[in-house]
């Protein structure tokens, strides 16, 4: 029974589906081919006969030119004299009917009009056949009648009963040997899917549809399934990954806002102890609803809620008013900020997602550049794209650890004492993506450099149309920055 179905569902199967309509499909075909066969058998033996009959008339109407009816009469005697295969017929009957000459003892009663092509019963020679005949009326009154013995043509028509009978069970046969064959690879193909699918929900989570090799389309559906569960496999490696780091970097703050109350609540002598401790509480607080909030910004970018505010925008100024914004924080902590950036920059996206990234990733460099250092922010236009780019001289990201730096509470060994929650690139990776782009991170030598990558210009654009007016103008007053995320 297929797949352990009970016998009252067996004929539910879908591979018996499957293999019955194959089986009625490979029947019909092949009765259709026989017959298509016997039908041209049949066209060619009927095309044969008459382009015979047409040229032994052509024969008798050249004796007719020469000389009347004796040379038709020795044509017709010399003709069936040659009839090796014993197939011709042949009757030259006078004015009333009557016989001249020939192997019919009377003309057909059927065959009533010359120039016409007739099947009828003849006795030849005193043996009842089937002909196919034509008649032709001669001067004087004379009638000739050409045909010939159609006997091929009626062994194929006795011949078609018995072939089809013999045909049907090779064709049953070959339909039911072909559709078991279909069962057993549907069967197996979707047994394999099944079981896979069965060992999943079992918590096999490394299991996988068998791939055969073949190449056909039951390999590409198993790729595609596969590919499936490895996407899935990595999606909850990174939800198990993503629910320790918040679970490992939430409880240090709570249970520090937790102790600073818990002693402030048994030690605190005066009230401005105690609005002390509560305050440090809050701070520490704050910080964990900065991550949630930050997860919830990653979250809301990648769902590509934001992309009905994207506009062409200006990002010269933009750019211009970030580096002002940030050179008193890095004058603050004896670093250098250099801009590099055209007057004038197209592009298109989310101007306020845009100005986040770039303040991430501004305060990053800020954050592990070294006294002295400098800090550069670029942009150019390359190839129909802007690049935007941060470089610092600070410890840079190793190699092996850059596939990693945007995954969410990724902290590399030399951040593991800066404060910070791991989330500043992924969110710059996040707006990267939302804008058909993407975050590289090379090395700056010494340091990193960090490019953002984006569109310069809408999927199809306006011409003559830029809507630069969402940017602040350079020189204007400084504008408000969503906080960075670190």
């Amino acid at each position: 029974m297929p797949f352990g179905l009970p016998r009252g569902q067996i004929f539910r199967s879908a591979s018996l589906k499957l293999a019955a309509v194959y089986g009625v499909l490979f029947a019909l075909s092949s009765y259709a081919l026989v017959f298509f066969l016997w039908w041209a058998t049949n066209d060619l033996l009927n095309q044969q006969v008459e382009a015979a009959i047409v040229a032994d008339a052509q024969v008798f109407a050249n004796a007719w030119t020469d000389g009347g009816l004796p040379p038709i009469i020795m044509a017709i005697n010399a003709r069936l004299a040659e009839d090796i295969e014993d197939s011709a017929i042949y009757s030259l009957n006078g004015p009333q009917l009557q016989p001249l000459a020939g192997n019919l003892n009377h003309w057909p009663a059927n065959v009533v009009q010359a120039q016409q092509f007739y099947e009828v019963r003849v006795v030849r020679d005193g043996v009842p056949v089937v002909a196919m005949v034509y008649a032709y009326n001669l001067q004087g009154g004379a009638h000739l009648l050409v045909g010939r013995d159609i006997k091929s043509r009626a062994q194929l028509k006795h011949l078609l009963p018995g072939t089809l009978l013999y045909a049907t069970v090779v064709v049953l046969a070959l339909a039911l040997v072909g559709s078991l064959v279909v069962r057993g690879l549907f069967r197996r193909m979707v047994a394999d899917v099944s079981s896979t699918a069965a060992a999943i929900a079992r918590g096999e989570l490394d299991r996988r549809v068998p791939h055969a090799g073949r190449g056909d389309e039951f390999d590409a559906m198993a790729d595609a399934i596969n590919n499936m569960l490895d996407r899935i496999g990595r999606l909850m490696d990174g939800v198990r990954q993503v629910s320790n780091a918040i679970a490992h970097d939430l409880r240090t703050p709570i249970t520090r806002a937790r102790a600073r109350l818990e002693d402030a609540a048994s030690h605190a002598g005066t009230e401005a102890e105690l609005r002390a401790a509560v305050e440090r509480a809050v701070a520490d607080l704050d910080a964990v609803t900065s991550v949630f909030q930050a997860l919830l910004r990653i979250a809301e970018i990648e769902a590509g809620s934001r992309r009905s505010a994207f506009a062409e925008l200006d990002l010269g100024p933009l750019l211009a008013d970030l580096a002002e914004l940030y050179a008193a924080l890095a004058e603050d902590k004896g670093l250098t900020l250099t801009l590099r950036v055209p007057d004038t920059l197209p592009a298109y996206g989310d101007r306020d997602l845009v100005q986040q990234a770039v303040a991430n990733l501004l305060d990053n460099a800020i954050k592990f550049s070294p006294s002295g250092g400098r800090i550069t922010l670029a942009a150019e236009k390359i190839d129909g794209q802007v690049r935007l780019s941060v470089a610092d001289q600070g410890p840079g990201i190793p190699e092996p650890d850059r596939m990693r730096a945007t995954e969410r509470f990724f902290r590399g060994e030399q951040a593991r004492s800066t404060p910070g929650s791991g989330l500043g690139l992924a969110l710059v990776q996040a707006v990267a993506t939302l804008h058909e782009g993407t975050l590289l991170l090379e090395d700056s030598g010494p340091g990193l450099r960090a490019t953002l990558v984006m569109r310069s210009m809408p999927p199809n654009p306006m011409p003559g149309h830029m809507k630069t007016g969402s940017s602040v103008p350079h020189g204007a007053a400084t504008p408000t920055v969503a906080e960075p995320i670190h």
